[in-house]
């Protein structure tokens, strides 16, 4: 099957993002709907992704060595290196360490703000925690409202943010 250049870009931010789902693809490619993505992705891409036992859109081995992009996940001897981005990155940067009391989204927030001198939605926020929690790097309390904290020590990560 031979790929279109967006076809190519697009099987790139699949493989790049992994594991994710309809809604983070639709919105980085600017489509109206999940729908129109599942689309795509049937239509499209077929042959290079799947999903996953939870339903989220993975690359094949094959994906990834035809447009030479490294998967959103990576474990090693140095570590897990993900791949995310610049918001999951500040998210994950504030975010409490596996020995410390987990965090409400709104927490989160209120650390973006002091940390990085931005404000962004509380959806956002939600949505980052909810990425970074499908990595496996962020696990999920719940108490009164489901809290975050890392998985592993901070040094243990290697976030590396794209646009």
């Amino acid at each position: 099957m031979t790929l279109s250049e967006e076809a190519r870009e697009r099987l790139a931010d699949v493989v790049s993002h992994q594991p994710t789902k309809n809604a983070e693809l639709q919105e980085r490619w600017g489509m109206e709907s999940g729908s129109e993505v599942h689309q795509y992705l049937e239509n499209e891409l077929s042959e290079y992704y799947y999903r996953d036992e939870d339903s989220l859109i993975r690359a094949t081995p094959d994906a990834a060595d035809l447009v030479d992009v490294d998967p959103g996940i990576e474990g090693g001897e140095d570590g897990t290196v993900i791949r995310v981005p610049e918001l999951q990155g500040q998210v994950f940067e504030v975010l409490a360490g596996p020995e410390e009391r987990s965090q409400s989204v709104v927490s989160v927030l209120q650390d973006l703000r002091a940390e990085f001198d931005i404000d962004p939605e509380v959806g956002d926020v939600r949505s980052a925690l909810q990425s970074l929690k499908r990595k496996g790097v962020v696990e999920v309390e719940y108490r009164a409202v489901p809290t975050f904290r890392k998985v592993a020590p901070r040094e243990d990560v290697t976030v590396e943010t794209q646009e």
